[in-house]
């Protein structure tokens, strides 16, 4: 799993492994280290409406609704995305949440669990 922050936008990227994880056990996590401290992302599926995200504890936990969740993990859905109102001075968090893709350009990481990427040449729609 993938995390991406920018600005007042969050970005997370599952893999085949983290998509199946999450949808067989509810929750999906990473942990970076950082000197004596661990930051913590985290998904899990939770009886709420709406997406919702919170931070502390060097964790920032996205809840899924389990409806939205069963979705996205059983289906040839890509992403969710919402926006999440942060105080009164008209400022939203963006998130989303995204099934990895293989990159189309040469990159030195290892890809082998990631989603074929629809639009590699050679994918129907893609010649």
């Amino acid at each position: 799993m993938k995390l991406r922050i920018k600005g007042n936008s969050v970005r997370y990227r599952l893999t085949k492994t983290d998509v199946t994880t999450f949808a067989e056990k509810g929750y999906v996590e990473e942990r970076t280290q950082f000197g004596t401290g661990v930051f913590i992302y985290a998904m899990k599926v939770s009886d709420e409406a709406a997406i919702t995200a919170t931070l502390g504890n060097n964790l920032v936990m996205l809840s899924i609704p389990a409806t939205m969740a069963k979705e996205w993990t059983d289906t040839e859905q890509i992403g969710m995305k919402t926006t999440i109102p942060q105080g009164t001075q008209g400022m939203e968090l963006s998130i989303l949440i995204e099934k990895d893709f293989k990159c189309l350009d040469d990159v030195d990481e290892d890809q082998s669990d990631n989603y074929d990427n629809p639009r590699t040449p050679g994918q129907i729609g893609n010649e």
